[in-house]
């Protein structure tokens, strides 16, 4: 291509210690490196990733991509990227690794004798619609191959790219079942930019959702994260603002800090909310028995102690109030096994609109995938 690729927003590099890296390389004082958005071909071995956690009611999700250019900054995925030798701050954020064959693999699966047409959760780890996405096309081409094979699907995004789709997802959504899910946490455009700067703002995430609701597809929000001390006081807000675009269900996942996020999470907040810092971390720490983050999956979707029953107690008020259909705490529901209740309720709703599967199975169509990668800077 003749045209010179526009790169993204320039950002400094900014990524906490790689506890995998061998070599430490460290710059000069006052010394900026220029980030620009990268995008990485992978030919992936697997495209299903499957879930074994009795806290989270799926049980197979696809990532097309590894990374996220939205670069929020509470992103429990982000430690993932030092597996590859990259770091989980600005690295995470810019080097972007495509599945370039993700397509091919599903329809390969989904072919196999050994499916048996269980939902497929879109975005279990990073956003399947984030930038890359507009070029590249690859969840739709997985959605394309859910349509062939009458395969249930749920989407959960920050991105209103989502509605692009509609097409395929409604038509998805007449053979096998398709719900969608905006994750919205911030009711404040200036507090979400400075969390997750470059996600669509709330206001156009509530409009692809209206958008999604009124073409009669199941819809729902995500509150996701709620960050004591920071984005609590918006619960009512988001959830009144849901019902009225259409949602019929909502949930929330309290904020999660594994490894090396904390380190992002924690620098965000004090370089752009230097007064309200303390007091975040502090009610993060409420919900967490003093301590930053809790792996334990009794609680750590909803933490534990006063605060984090304050924050259940006002989702659950008005989801109520507002008819949202919403699923039980993790203490209601310790003894379920992974893809017990909550997932075979979800599982029972799809399954009951899939007509009978396709068999066989066809090539995957990547015409032109490689010129597109070609569109960013590598």
């Amino acid at each position: 291509m003749s045209e010179r690729p526009q790169a993204y927003r320039v950002r400094p590099e900014a990524n906490p210690d790689n506890r995998f890296a061998s070599v430490t390389v460290a710059w000069e004082e006052g010394v900026e490196l220029p980030q620009t958005l990268r995008i990485h071909a992978e030919t992936a071995r697997s495209i299903l990733s499957e879930n074994s956690s009795p806290d989270i009611p799926f049980r197979f999700s696809l990532n097309p991509y590894r990374g996220c250019a939205h670069a929020c900054a509470y992103c429990y995925a982000r430690p993932t990227h030092e597996y590859l030798g990259l770091g989980a701050g600005t690295d995470f954020e810019t080097q972007i690794y495509a599945k370039i064959n993700a397509a091919e693999l599903l329809r390969k699966k989904l072919a196999s004798k050994s499916w048996v047409r269980e939902p497929i959760t879109f975005s279990g780890v990073t956003d399947c619609y984030q930038p890359a996405e507009s070029k590249l096309r690859l969840t739709r081409a997985c959605l394309e191959a859910c349509v062939e094979f009458r395969n249930p699907v749920s989407v959960i995004t920050k991105s209103t790219l989502v509605v692009r789709d509609l097409d395929v997802l409604t038509e998805l959504d007449r053979v096998a079942g398709a719900g969608v899910v905006l994750s919205i946490p911030f009711a404040d455009e200036k507090t979400a930019r400075l969390i997750e700067p470059f996600a669509a703002p709330p206001d156009l995430r509530f409009r692809a959702l209206e958008k999604l609701s009124r073409a009669g597809l199941r819809t729902g929000i995500s509150l996701g994260p709620v960050i004591p001390g920071l984005n609590d006081s918006d619960i009512p807000a988001l959830l009144a603002r849901a019902k009225d675009c259409g949602a019929a269900f909502a949930f929330y996942v309290m904020l999660r800090l594994p490894g090396s996020v904390r380190e992002v999470f924690l620098e965000r907040i004090k370089t752009h909310l230097p007064e309200k810092a303390g007091k975040i971390e502090h009610h993060i720490r409420e919900v967490r028995a003093g301590a930053l983050y809790s792996a334990d999956f009794r609680d750590r979707m909803a933490g534990t102690g006063t605060m984090a029953d304050m924050v259940d107690k006002l989702f659950r008020i008005h989801a109520r109030r507002l008819g949202l259909e919403t699923g039980e705490r993790m203490e209601d529901r310790e003894a379920r096994a992974a893809g017990g209740e909550a997932y075979s309720r979800g599982a029972a709703w799809v399954q009951s609109k899939a007509a009978p599967g396709k068999t066989g199975t066809t090539a995957a169509n990547r015409k032109g995938l490689t010129d597109q990668l070609d569109l960013f800077p590598t």
